[in-house]
């Protein structure tokens, strides 16, 4: 029992960075060293209500999307009173590994590498190593979080564009772990776009067929799990939606669910665009139908 709780990550070492006191509980940074991560350092945030002093919560993970770390959800989305509200922990990560032995592509572009992780396992050589999101998301983190703060193993997730097709995939593969996933103006058809199919070349190479795994659309064909109770926002003014290129093609998750017979509410937000403004409309929203399931 002792190995298993050290592989939990009960015996690794937790830094809290900082901690701030941020409406009915404290926002902190912690630092732990991932392994899943190719042995690196990774900083994730938690915002812990007040009631975490004699209670466990449920947990909703947030995972942002491309050039993030884990301030930007903290510092702009106004999450904090709708958490307490609705009696939750909110975790965020970050959205890629991070050191000076992480590779990247040169010239640095936004959209791949450092803050561009894409919530995957790479296989390509280059990155493989450090580039293990997906697990990191899915199993390291949520062993941290539940050997070291006050939550309970119940879980939802939910993002934001790279992160919204994070939320989407890792939920649709992992249904028996997470009691709901949301989105906001999510990824949902990455390998017909530019942004995935830059990501997954270099991520996962040139196989096609190993990329359908890491796709919200493709998932959603073959679904056969519980209902996640999908509740997707995407704005009408999203300059990656109705720019010169259709980034998040809502319209192909929508059409493959309703063929696999998949419930999901996906509403299209007038005049919103794809920024923190439009989050931060809607979160309060998101966290009160996770806290529906969260807590049953």
């Amino acid at each position: 029992s002792s190995l298993r709780s050290l592989l939990k990550g009960a015996y690794v070492k937790m830094i809290v960075k900082s901690a701030v006191r941020v409406a009915k509980g404290v926002l902190q940074r912690i630092e732990f060293n991932s392994r899943t991560l190719g042995g690196t350092n990774t900083i994730f945030a938690a915002y812990l209500p007040d009631s975490t002093a004699h209670k466990k919560l449920p947990v909703v993970y947030w995972l942002s999307g491309l050039t993030c770390t884990d301030e930007n959800f903290s510092q702009k989305a106004g999450a904090f009173q709708a958490a307490c509200d609705n009696q939750v922990v909110l975790v965020m990560p970050d959205t890629s590994p991070r050191g000076e032995a992480v590779p990247d592509e040169e010239p640095k572009t936004y959209d791949f590498g450092l803050g561009a992780g894409f919530y995957l396992n790479a296989t390509t050589e280059k990155y493989k190593t450090h580039y293990n999101m997906y697990d990191f998301v899915v199993k390291e983190l949520p062993d941290f979080v539940e050997s070291n703060l006050p939550v309970t193993d119940r879980r939802a997730i939910s993002g934001h564009s790279m992160g919204g097709h994070g939320a989407l995939t890792i939920a649709l593969k992992n249904p028996e772990r997470y009691t709901s996933v949301s989105a906001f103006a999510p990824i949902c058809n990455p390998m017909a776009v530019p942004w995935g199919i830059k990501a997954f070349t270099h991520y996962l190479g040139s196989d096609k067929e190993a990329w359908k795994q890491y796709d919200a659309t493709e998932l959603i064909k073959s679904y056969k799990g519980n209902d996640l109770h999908i509740l997707c926002d995407c704005g009408t003014a999203d300059n990656f939606l109705v720019g010169d290129v259709n980034q998040l093609q809502p319209l192909a998750f929508m059409e493959a669910a309703m063929a696999a017979k998949i419930p999901y509410t996906f509403r299209m937000q007038a005049g919103y665009d794809h920024s923190y403004y439009f989050m931060s409309s809607f979160i309060a929203e998101h966290l009160a139908h996770h806290a529906l399931f969260l807590h049953q």
